[in-house]
């Protein structure tokens, strides 16, 4: 829990609320620079303690019946819906997301996580396989063998998440991982952990069992390490840079941990000369004014056909006209800033390598004027682009889209797949079976036709550079499981 008084936040660890030997540090309002709250900065020793109360807790917890896990997970929605508007207001504070943003696509989609998950944890994980007979030999009499595929929890699953939406992402690992019969060891990113913590605070009233749920933090490289790199831990869930991911993956090779990746993502929107120009500006506009930009789905990558490429570029322009730009407390604004002030460098440092490189600016590239506080980035659109600039080929994380032309089909899809990345692309086209086809020849882990939209029952990860496994709806409920064979004559 948090210390009302000084707003010093608490480590949660085997189920009691425990002063952190790191101290804490300041979590930072990316749109006033003003102190939102105490972050709390675990020691490398807290982290391993958490890590073996998630595996003693695995043993109890991995037995509870499935109608016990079901019943906590949503006790603890009943609780995030109860506090939503506090909730929301926090997140709002500590990643900079607008009202709407903070209370719809963060609050509100961590609270139906819980609520899927707990109906998660009664779904069936045992599978008949038909019998075999076998004949007599080496291995035994002939006979006739039952057999029944049976999913298992992994273990101690760590935690590690992103900080573009702190109640979405981390509930995405810790609901279906419970609902499994895993425990959880969640390490929030340091941008804005404040969210992560409000989560435990929910599951503890819920009546999750001590060391079930335990959240530590910080902003040293070792906190992060050591949640990875415990023996206690058997898997690892983690949402971020691909860097990162392959730190990570050689950790967990040298333990053979399980592994869930959602890594970096330059979708690809390929945007055919039939195609409705208006939804897909209105689709790849997201990219400007959702998380500004930070979010690894968006079609940050437009590869348009020629007949359509000057028309396509006016309606963008005009969709960046209507952004506001501000204050996300301001019920008029659309765009509000980055999460820090040094990611607003890293963003600034590709717009102006975009110039460099040749790409024509259509829209943006300064820092918006009149904001004097604030990590604001000016949306900012680039056209002219070639497959080798490095403003087309890397993950900005920020609202710039590049735009590549293209002319037919085969050179259209062969853009589109030159990329080290593959999470979602997207294809407007009034020829639905055009559609259709070009999807299927998209090497990424989703394809959206004519809609940014998302069935949230869907696979949901990457190809290539952008991940390893798949997650949402029952897929995460696999992710977290391992497989079991049983056997028996009949």
């Amino acid at each position: 829990m948090t210390d009302r008084a000084t707003d010093e936040q608490r480590l949660y660890i085997g189920g009691e609320w425990v002063e952190p030997r790191g101290g804490h540090y300041e979590v930072i309002n990316p749109a006033t620079e003003e102190v939102v709250g105490l972050a709390p900065e675990a020691s490398p020793g807290q982290v391993r303690e958490a890590a073996d109360a998630a595996r003693e807790a695995f043993a109890s917890w991995s037995r509870t019946k499935p109608e016990e896990r079901a019943a906590i997970l949503d006790r603890a929605a009943g609780v995030i819906r109860r506090e939503a508007a506090p909730y929301a207001a926090l997140a709002q504070a500590e990643t900079g997301a607008t009202a709407g943003t903070a209370r719809g696509m963060q609050v509100a989609v961590g609270e139906a996580r819980f609520r899927r998950y707990a109906k998660g944890a009664l779904e069936p994980t045992e599978t008949a396989i038909p019998p075999q007979i076998n004949e007599a030999g080496p291995m035994g009499r002939a006979g006739v063998f039952g057999a029944l595929e049976v999913r298992q929890p992994v273990g101690v699953v760590t935690c590690i998440t992103s900080y573009n939406n702190p109640w979405a992402n981390p509930s995405g690992k810790i609901a279906p991982a419970l609902a499994m019969g895993n425990t959880v060891l969640v390490k929030p990113a340091p941008q804005d952990p404040l969210s992560v913590f409000r989560m435990a605070e929910a599951l503890a009233e819920a009546g999750v069992p001590p060391g079930v749920v335990n959240v530590v933090g910080g902003r040293a490289v070792a906190v992060g390490e050591t949640a990875v790199d415990s023996p206690s831990v058997d898997m690892v869930s983690f949402t971020g840079s691909t860097q990162v991911g392959r730190a990570i993956a050689e950790v967990c090779g040298r333990g053979m941990k399980r592994q869930l990746m959602e890594l970096g993502g330059k979708g690809a929107a390929l945007v055919f000369d039939d195609a409705d120009l208006d939804s897909a500006a209105m689709g790849i506009g997201t990219t400007f004014s959702f998380y500004s930009g930070q979010i690894c789905t968006a079609p940050t990558r437009v590869i348009v056909q020629r007949p359509v490429y000057e028309a396509l570029l006016e309606k963008l322009t005009a969709y960046i006209g209507y952004l506001k730009v501000g204050d996300p407390a301001d019920p008029r604004t659309v765009v509000g800033p980055v999460i820090s002030a040094a990611h607003r460098e890293r963003v600034e440092s590709y717009v102006e390598l975009g110039k460099k490189e040749g790409a024509r600016l259509v829209a943006g590239g300064e820092r918006p004027a009149g904001l004097d506080k604030g990590f604001y980035v000016a949306p900012t659109l680039f056209a002219d682009c070639t497959n080798d600039m490095r403003i087309v080929r890397e993950e900005i994380f920020g609202p710039v889209v590049v735009v590549v032309p293209f002319d037919d089909e085969e050179e259209g899809v062969a853009l589109a797949n030159d990329s080290d990345y593959g999470l979602i692309d997207y294809v407007w086209s009034g020829d639905v079976a055009r559609a259709f086809r070009v999807a299927r020849r998209l090497r990424a882990g989703g394809v959206g036709i004519n809609s940014i939209g998302r069935n949230m029952e869907a696979p949901f990860g990457g190809f290539k550079q952008s991940g390893v496994g798949r997650d949402v709806g029952s897929y995460a409920l696999h992710a977290y499981s391992e497989t079991q064979a049983v056997v028996w004559p009949g």
